[in-house]
């Protein structure tokens, strides 16, 4: 999907959510059943940003492409073009990873 397709409104961003490792750091394979659902995802596209008290526009901290962090319930899942992405106000966000 690319940001043409969809574009989100305000404050709000599309995260693709980044697969998380089937196995542990001891070899233990991790079947789907008992995996989390990962919190760490990459911004897929952003939308032009929140307005402050005075009606101004004040643009978004993060871009397309950045790989953040967000809470574990954050986000609205939802199905676009096939794939598995989540809306989020950017205030879900809880950091950019660098």
């Amino acid at each position: 999907m690319t940001s043409t397709n969809f574009r989100p409104l305000h404050d709000r961003v599309v995260v693709r959510r980044v697969e998380s490792e089937a196995k542990t750091k001891g070899g233990i394979i991790i079947p789907d059943t008992a995996k989390e659902k990962p919190q760490e995802g990459e911004i897929v596209a952003v939308g032009t940003g929140a307005r402050d008290e005075s009606g101004k526009v004040v643009p978004l901290d993060v871009k397309a492409g950045d790989r953040v962090l967000f809470g574990k319930w954050s986000g609205t899942e939802v199905k676009l073009n096939g794939e598995d992405l989540l809306i989020m106000k950017e205030s879900d966000i809880m950091g950019v990873i660098a």
